[in-house]
């Protein structure tokens, strides 16, 4: 992505949640922005941290069916969860504990999602292409994780 499409990318997210501050509407469209503008994609979507089944629950998402269920700390999903560190993984076979809901997907970026200390759950991207995710990506898309963040109503 050229720095023009990044910026325009995070300007349209911006403007399609202003004013709109339901979770599932906004991570809705969230999905359907990242799938229709980000290259190279099977799979965009979000799963939301549920604390009292201390899991992570499918939520919004366009691409193939996927895994309904995640534990803390499982897949690169749980992983990103657990240490609230944006999880870049060039080639998801060589990941330890990876979940195989598609597969198709061979490339994985995770960006936990937060609000005021409270974890909402996180964002997910795959490609079927292997190395697909650069740093350059996990920088612009946790840009992204931010604007999609600050339009959501979450109360501690």
């Amino acid at each position: 992505m050229s720095e023009t499409t990044k910026s325009l990318l995070n300007q349209q997210l911006d403007a399609l949640l202003t004013d709109e501050h339901d979770l599932i509407a906004n991570l809705a469209n969230a999905s359907a922005l990242l799938k229709q503008t980000v290259p190279d994609l099977n799979w965009a979507g979000f799963y939301l941290y549920h604390p009292a089944d201390d899991e992570l629950i499918l939520g919004p998402f366009q691409g193939n069916v996927a895994c309904v269920h995640i534990k803390p700390g499982r897949g690169v999903c749980g992983t990103a969860l657990t240490t609230q560190q944006v999880q870049v993984v060039p080639n998801v076979h060589e990941f330890a504990d990876h979940i195989a809901c598609d597969s198709a997907s061979n490339a994985e970026l995770v960006i936990p999602l937060t609000k005021n200390g409270v974890k909402i759950g996180v964002m997910d991207l795959d490609s079927p292409t292997l190395n697909r995710f650069s740093d350059e990506d996990a920088t612009e898309l946790t840009a992204f994780a931010q604007v999609l963040v600050s339009h959501l109503d979450i109360t501690a």
